[in-house]
């Protein structure tokens, strides 16, 4: 809004903190330790695009080629893709608390030999060969050091796929949130990985419960990371998450919903930090959006541009024009007035004070020189020409 344009009108925008509290509408493949995920991806392609599994054990049957890339078009991957993958899992049969130990124990024999070969590496400054690695770790006999490497391996890969179930039960609770459920899963399964090569058995807890933290940690930090157009901290997406719960138990608490006032008062924080993070959790909308039924609008079309289109500089120019000539019909001492008063020359307004300084005169004789100036405006002959631009 220009200064010429604020004499006669002022707009107050609104804000709904109920609209911004709105976060969501939206090594080789045999014995590898992500064998199985390498599994449920090629069932995905294997269902979806090559066709459909019989329990029977027969021979699956071909779908035909229109089907395939439709099938494939809808849905990355479908129900029968996760019912295998959960038939694969559920195959494995769950560990008990001695075998865990052992395992353990074995991986820690890994991680030892895996460092030893990390020093070596930025000694030589180049990769070490598999003698000189087994003698850095004092195993001259080739064929024991690679005995030792074959149980470590395995016992990573059966300590990882004997819990895969506790990743696909923590992903489910992650669905819906920006990630498909297969993303969910490959993530969960990173961090189920992490876990074994840090799960320390001496402490006394079991394994299943030292990699829930892992796992729900590398799920989080994927959705904070990639679920978003514009990413958001971790903490940020953390403190979104929280408020989330409290609006929900507060609801729930109160047969309806909290008031931003509530929800800051539960949760500690000030309204506006609530404000500012609710702000910061709505999803960006892209403009190529379809609107209605029928959709062949797009919601770009209904937005109007934040620049100046080419009928507003016109009607700028010749509202320009107008109060030119107003003002012109009034004393040179007046018309300097209001333009120093209203900014109409710099875009300052100045007050009262200032303008008696330059004219050397009193406020209030500016204030008189003002008023008189107005009402001389305010009449018919020469307002009508102004009420045009603020009808």
């Amino acid at each position: 809004m220009t200064q010429t344009q604020e004499i006669f009108t002022t707009i107050s925008p609104k804000n709904d903190f109920e609209e911004m509290l709105d976060f969501h509408s939206h090594e080789n493949r045999n014995g590898s330790i992500v064998a199985i995920e390498v599994e449920f991806s090629d069932s995905i392609t294997e269902v979806d695009s090559i066709g459909v599994a019989n329990p029977n054990g027969k021979k699956p049957r071909k779908l035909p080629a229109t089907r395939r890339r439709a099938q494939t078009k809808k849905k990355p991957f479908t129900e029968d893709s996760i019912r295998i993958y959960l038939q694969e899992i559920g195959r494995i049969r769950l560990l008990r608390a001695e075998e865990e130990i052992e395992l353990a124990r074995q991986i820690a024999d890994l991680l030892d030999l895996e460092y030893i070969r990390a020093t070596l590496m930025e000694h030589l400054g180049r990769i070490p060969t598999d003698q000189e690695w087994a003698i850095a770790c004092d195993i001259p006999v080739l064929r024991q050091f690679n005995r030792r490497l074959h149980i470590g391996r395995r016992a990573k890969d059966k300590m990882v796929q004997s819990n895969l179930r506790l990743v696909v039960s923590i992903a489910k609770k992650y669905m819906n949130r920006g990630l498909s459920f297969q993303d969910l899963i490959q993530e969960g399964s990173l961090g189920l990985i992490r876990a074994a090569e840090k799960f320390d058995h001496e402490k006394g807890y079991k394994f299943s419960t030292y990699a829930t933290w892992w796992i729900r940690q590398a799920i989080t930090r994927a959705i904070a990371d990639q679920s978003r157009t514009i990413r958001l901290p971790v903490h940020l997406y953390e403190t979104i998450s929280r408020i989330k719960k409290t609006t929900k138990m507060l609801s729930q608490k109160m047969g309806r919903k909290p008031t931003e006032e509530e929800i800051a008062e539960d949760m500690e924080m000030t309204i506006e930090k609530l404000r500012f993070i609710a702000k910061s959790a709505q999803l960006p909308i892209s403009l190529e959006t379809p609107i209605g039924k029928e959709e062949d609008s797009r919601l770009g079309d209904f937005i109007e541009a934040e620049g100046e289109t080419p009928e507003d500089e016109v009607s700028k120019n010749l509202l320009r024009e107008d109060l030119e000539n107003v003002l012109d019909s009034l004393s040179p001492r007046e018309r300097d007035v209001l333009r120093l008063r209203y900014g109409l020359d710099d875009g300052r307004m100045k007050t009262l004070e200032e303008i008696g300084q330059i004219f050397n005169v009193t406020r209030e004789r500016i204030r008189q020189i003002e008023a008189k100036a107005l009402r001389k405006l305010r009449h018919p002959n020469r307002n009508s020409i102004l009420k045009e631009y603020i009808r």
